[in-house]
Order: C-alpha cells, then sequence, then structure tokens
C-alpha cells in the first residue's frame, strides 16, 4: 500500500492539519516517490463522463482516429496509434494508443507560448468537453500539491506558481486494447519513470499498475475510486538533487484469461513552462549530496526525453 492523504487538510485554515500533510507528502515522496490523494479538486461527474467518452473514442474505426494523428506533433496533441511509444532504452512499442489534450489557448496565446492548439474530435463533442474540464480540476489539483511540496522543501509556499501558469502539460487518456496473441516481450507499459513534476492518475479501469521498492521489488498499486494516485517525476527528482524520488512503475500484461479485457487510464502529467530551470536547488544540495546533473531546462528536457521514447 502507498502512504493515503486527504487534501482538504492541506486546504483547511488548520495550520496543524497543513503541516501534518506537508510532512506525509514529502516523506512519501522521499521513500517511494507515490501517494493516493482523497479531497482532490477533480468531480466524480467529470471523471465518468470521460472516461465513457474515452471509451466511445477508442472504439471509433481505425480510420477515423487516424484521422486526428497529427504529423510533426511529435504526438504532444491528438491520437497517437499503437505501438509507437516505447520505454527509454526499449525499441518495442508498448501496447497501448493514446490521446492528448494540453493547455487550451487562444491561437494568438499558443503561438506565443509554443504549443501547439489542441485536436478537436468532430464525432464526441463530450470528449472536448469532459477532456478540458478534467485537465483544468487536475492541474488546480496539481497546483496545490506543488504548494505543500514547496514548503516541505522549506521553499516559499508559491514557487512553483508562475512556472506552472500556462505550463506544457498534458492530459493523456489511454486505451490498452485487448491482447490477441501471446507478446514477444512487450508489455503493456514498460518499466518507466515520468518525465514532468508530478503526475496525477485517475482511477484506472483495471489493475496492473505496479511500482519498484527500494527492496527491488515490484509492488502493485490500485486506488480506490475517491482517490487520485500522485507521483514524483524526473523534473522533481532533478529539481530537488533526487531527495523526491521519480520511482520505476509500469503496467503488467493481466493473467491470460483477462486478456480479451480492454484497460483504460488517464494520467495528467504536469510540467512547468519550457523556461524553467531543473537545476538542483540550493536546499538539496550539500557536501553529503552533491550535484547530481548537469544543469538544463524543462523544455531541452522534455526533447531530449521523447527523443528517447520514440515520439520525436
Amino acid at each position: 500500500m502507498i502512504p493515503s492523504i486527504d487534501l482538504r487538510d492541506f486546504l483547511s485554515n488548520d495550520p496543524i492539519k497543513k503541516d501534518a500533510f506537508v510532512q506525509a507528502l514529502g516523506s512519501a515522496y522521499q521513500d517511494i516517490g507515490f501517494v493516493a490523494l482523497k479531497g482532490h479538486l477533480l468531480e466524480e461527474e467529470v471523471s465518468q463522463k470521460l472516461y465513457e467518452s474515452c471509451k466511445a473514442f477508442f472504439s471509433l474505426p481505425e480510420a477515423n482516429k487516424k484521422n486526428y494523428e497529427i504529423p510533426g506533433l511529435a504526438g504532444q496533441r491528438g491520437y497517437t496509434s499503437f505501438g509507437k511509444e516505447h520505454a527509454k532504452g526499449r525499441n518495442e512499442g508498448d501496447l497501448k494508443e493514446f490521446w492528448h489534450f494540453g493547455q487550451q489557448l487562444s491561437a494568438e496565446e499558443a503561438i506565443q507560448e509554443g504549443y501547439p492548439e489542441n485536436v478537436w474530435v468532430e464525432e464526441l463533442p463530450d470528449f472536448n468537453t469532459y477532456g478540458l474540464l478534467a485537465y483544468k480540476q487536475l492541474e488546480e489539483t496539481g497546483q496545490h500539491m506543488l504548494r505543500a511540496i514547496a514548503l516541505f522543501l522549506q521553499l516559499d509556499e508559491f514557487y512553483f506558481d508562475d512556472k506552472i501558469y500556462k505550463g506544457n502539460s498534458i492530459l493523456r487518456p489511454i486505451h490498452y486494447p485487448p491482447i490477441t496473441a501471446e507478446p514477444k516481450s512487450a508489455v503493456r507499459a514498460a518499466e518507466h519513470e515520468d518525465i514532468n513534476l508530478i503526475t496525477l492518475l485517475m482511477g484506472a479501469s483495471a489493475d496492473g499498475l505496479q511500482v519498484l521498492n527500494k527492496q527491488n521489488e515490484w509492488v502493485s498499486i490500485t486506488a480506490l475510486p475517491e482517490q487520485l494516485v500522485v507521483n514524483v517525476g524526473d523534473m522533481l527528482q532533478r529539481l530537488t538533487n533526487n531527495e523526491l524520488k521519480s520511482t520505476t512503475h509500469r503496467v503488467v500484461n493481466p493473467p491470460k484469461n483477462q486478456w480479451s479485457n480492454s484497460r483504460f487510464s488517464i494520467p495528467f502529467f504536469l510540467h512547468p513552462r519550457s523556461e524553467m530551470r531543473l537545476d538542483a536547488i540550493p536546499q538539496c544540495v550539500s557536501e553529503s549530496n552533491p550535484v547530481k546533473e548537469s544543469p538544463i531546462s524543462a523544455g531541452e528536457y522534455l526533447n531530449e526525453r521523447l527523443r528517447e521514447i520514440g515520439l520525436r
């Protein structure tokens, strides 16, 4: 089990509850890099409607879905077809297809920020509507989580606010289709670490998520329906000089008698603005913990990782 915490404690006017939340979150992120979060801002109806429209989208004929696969975007908006993405260091594609929603900005703002515009599914207006609603609610939840992390790191509570304002975050509805033949070695999602600051994962439609603990054992994680699973990404690990852990995780194939079942999952990858520096903060550097990584911006790091996973 991963530690369970309640965001309402952080948002309360009770300094004791707020501090307890900060300490519990920080300790979990130093230890295993994952928490289960109750009391978040994602509405149940939005979650439910997005899953329904997500299933409807991935049920469309292949030709229809391919209309939304836009060349030149490195999969950053719209549809990415089955098997295109692979884990860093592997060549075999994961057994999944997915969609990306990004910041919803005006055309002028998108150009100014260097972001591609969102792609709209004409057949399923609910997919667009609930995708963007979930995006905003998860982004706001993530902002509060980062405020708690800032306090744990002895930074100003609002340290991350301007760095994630109109940031390059992504909401990714994923479909892991039924497995129709013995996979050579591919799994639904091979072992990897997330690229971003933090990931907020809506409850998946089936089991399969596993985390590698300090004893080098794979531990299965299943959040309760009212919880989000929130984990540290590589950018936050880099910023904190490895004090907070971006833990290796994977999505394993189900038992053979469940191969005919699809699995759906919707993570929100909270990214900063491209210009944010990921250089280790002074609070996490000491004689016993010298700087581990070379200086880099979030934009440079994202591009490097997109090449490594086969999208760019």
